[in-house]
C-alpha cells in the first residue's frame, strides 16, 4: 500500500516532521509518500494562503494519482480543498481536521481543539460543523502562535501549546484535546503525558484511517459531487 502524506505549504521542514508522525503511524508494508506543495505560501494561516496553496496540492494529487497512489492525507488542519482532492482521485482522500475530530468523538464525549493564530478559529469551527461535531466540540482555542514558530530551534511555542490544553482542560472541561496544526504532529507523546488526556494528532490519524479505508477494499465514489472532472478549455 502506498499513501501520499501532501503538506500544502512549501515548508519542507514540516513536510519532513509530518511524514516521520506519517510513518510512525503506518502499518509494516505501507509507504509512505511526502509531498510538499509547489509555489504555495511557507504557511497556512487563512483563507488567502488556503487558496495561494490549492495549484500545488492539487498537482500533488494529481501527480501520485498518476503514479497509482492508493490513498491521500491531506495534512493541513484547514482540510484545504478536500472536494477538490477527491475529484481526481480514486482511493480514499482524508484532511487531518476531518480525521482528527471523529477520531476524538470515538474517544471522549467531549474535545477541544488547540490551533495556532487566532484567525484559524472561525475556520476550524466551520469545519467542525461541517462534520457534524459541534455538539461535542466544547471549544476551538488559539495558542497566539504563528506556524513556522513549531519549526524554530528554542521556540517555546510547544510550551504555549501545553499550557492552552491545560486551560482547555479546566476552563472547558473537555476530556480530550484535537491539536489544529500538522507542525504540532511531533507534539502527542510529550503533551498527552503533560496533560494527562488523550491529545489527538491528526496526521497520525489520518494516515491510519486511509490504511483502514483502503485496506477494506473502498474508493472515493465516482458519481456525482466526486466524479472525474469534466475536460474544458482552458484561458
Amino acid at each position: 500500500m502506498r499513501i501520499l502524506v501532501v503538506n500544502p505549504n512549501s515548508t519542507r521542514s514540516m513536510t519532513e516532521k509530518i511524514v516521520v508522525a506519517a510513518k510512525a503511524a503506518a502499518s509494516p508494508g505501507t509507504e509512505i509518500v511526502g509531498a510538499t506543495g509547489k509555489g504555495a505560501p511557507a504557511s497556512i494561516e487563512g483563507h488567502y494562503d488556503e487558496a495561494m496553496s490549492l495549484p500545488g496540492l492539487l498537482a500533488a494529487v494529481r501527480e501520485a494519482e498518476a503514479g497509482g497512489i492508493d490513498g491521500v492525507v491531506v495534512a493541513c488542519f484547514d482540510d484545504p480543498g478536500i472536494d477538490a482532492c477527491r475529484e481526481i482521485a480514486t482511493g480514499p482522500v482524508l484532511g487531518i481536521c476531518e480525521a482528527a475530530v471523529k477520531a476524538a468523538s470515538m474517544l471522549a464525549t467531549s474535545f477541544s481543539v488547540v490551533t495556532t493564530l487566532p484567525r484559524s478559529v472561525p475556520v476550524i469551527e466551520h469545519l467542525v460543523h461541517r462534520y457534524g461535531l459541534s455538539h461535542q466540540c466544547r471549544r476551538v482555542r488559539s495558542a497566539a502562535i504563528p506556524v513556522l514558530a513549531l519549526e524554530e530551534p528554542g521556540s517555546n511555542a510547544r510550551m504555549k501549546v501545553r499550557d492552552e490544553i491545560l486551560r482547555a482542560i479546566e476552563e472547558d472541561h473537555c476530556e480530550a484535546v484535537v491539536l489544529g496544526c500538522a507542525g504540532m504532529a511531533d507534539l502527542t507523546e510529550w503533551l498527552s503525558a503533560e496533560t494527562g488526556i488523550p491529545v489527538i494528532d491528526g496526521v497520525s490519524i489520518a494516515t491510519r484511517m486511509v490504511e483502514a479505508l483502503v485496506g477494506a477494499g473502498l474508493r472515493t465514489s465516482k458519481i456525482n459531487a466526486y466524479a472525474l472532472p469534466n475536460e474544458k478549455m482552458t484561458g
